[in-house]
């Protein structure tokens, strides 16, 4: 079995399970200076867009290709390239079609797909730099101001006046406008694969800031436990639309489901969706033992199964802890796996590292995190 995997950056992520299960790696990478280049069995250093990868899945006779792109920006090209290579060639490509990228890519797309389909997301308005006083009472302040594409709280702003949103639209020519809840942010993944599809589990990301601190500043638990409700039920319940969603807009491999707990009103809402692998995939393996870059594998290899991925899911309390740099050996590729009911995991870039700890309850998750010396 050969599998082709399009960007370095994630490969660190399943160097480690394709040399288990005996997979031969090619690697595509644009950065000649990117990390894991050497974790692959070959590697190519090709330009940006997928026609070079396309020519290397062909030329190598792989058996299913893998994008481990983790930004939005080329995903309507992995989408064309999944088309061209699945209709023409019979290759599986292991990433979301050109509709479910196209709605997910667009904030604006995404908020009327929400709605279309009845499933509870924030009122939402769209202003240009002519109108900036449309529906803007000054009552209705702290506001949020999107761009309609954009991650990782890119161009989003949190305004609390008009005069706010005035100099906001002197970058932008305009924007779409929420208003700013006192909540949780949440995240769930969702696997799917022809047609089947497997709900994980309802991370939670933190409390909303006006000063918009990213969730990647933030310590992250799992499961989502939330003041004020029953949190099985609850958690049940966002699996549920993480499926819904995941179903009608026939997202494959894995993405994710961004969503906020209004502790006011107790309610839940759908942000986002992302057709990628998201940043919580360290909580979900932490959390419920189930890998999504693991199970990305089986997909292009043919082996996965719904059915299994459900019996293998695990119950494990989960803590992510910023740390910018912790001096350890275990940060690489070999100590990307989770093991047993206690274990931790380091990752991400030089003064970037997270620490994820897994115990078996809350109690040894945080007996973990103090043995480490962590801030909590």
């Amino acid at each position: 079995m050969k599998l082709l995997f399009i960007g370095a950056r994630l490969f660190d992520d399943v160097a480690l399970y394709t040399k288990k299960m005996g997979i031969t790696t090619v690697l595509t990478e644009s950065n000649p200076q990117a990390l894991n280049l050497d974790l692959a069995d070959s590697h190519h250093i090709v330009p940006r867009g997928m026609e070079l990868p396309k020519e290397i899945a062909l030329k190598e006779d792989v058996d299913g290709v893998v994008p481990l792109i983790g930004i939005d920006g080329p995903l309507i090209d992995v989408a064309l390239l999944k088309e061209d290579l699945e209709t023409n060639h019979g290759l599986p490509v292991v990433a979301s079609p050109l509709d479910a990228v196209s709605i997910s890519g667009d904030k604006i797309k995404t908020k009327e797909f929400l709605l279309e389909n009845n499933i509870k997301t924030l009122d939402y308005t769209v202003i240009d730099s002519n109108q900036k006083n449309q529906r803007l009472e000054l009552n209705n302040f702290p506001l949020v101001l999107k761009q309609r594409q954009g991650q990782g709280g890119k161009d989003i702003k949190i305004t609390l006046s008009v005069e706010d949103v005035h100099k906001y639209l002197e970058h932008y020519d305009g924007a779409l406008v929420e208003k700013f809840l006192d909540g949780i942010e949440i995240s769930v993944e969702i696997l799917r694969w022809k047609g089947h599809s497997v709900p994980l589990v309802p991370v939670y990301k933190g409390n909303t800031t006006l000063d918009c601190i990213h969730p990647l500043n933030k310590i992250k638990k799992a499961p989502l436990a939330a003041d004020g409700v029953n949190s099985h039920e609850h958690n049940q319940a966002i699996r549920m639309i993480a499926q819904k969603i995941g179903d009608l807009i026939g997202v494959e491999g894995s993405a994710d489901l961004d969503l906020i707990f209004d502790k006011v009103n107790r309610k839940t809402y759908v942000l986002e969706i992302n057709t990628r692998p998201s940043g919580t995939r360290y909580l979900t393996a932490a959390s419920s033992d189930i890998n999504p870059l693991h199970e990305m594998v089986d997909m292009a290899t043919g082996s996965w199964d719904t059915n299994s991925v459900r019996e293998r899911i695990k119950e494990y309390y989960a803590l992510e802890i910023p740390v910018g740099d912790y001096i350890s050996n275990r940060n690489s590729y070999k100590f990307r796996e989770f093991h047993g009911e206690n274990d931790w995991i380091i990752h991400g870039p030089e003064n970037y590292q997270r620490i994820t700890i897994r115990g078996k309850n809350k109690e040894d998750a945080f007996r973990t995190a103090k043995q480490l010396k962590l801030n909590l």
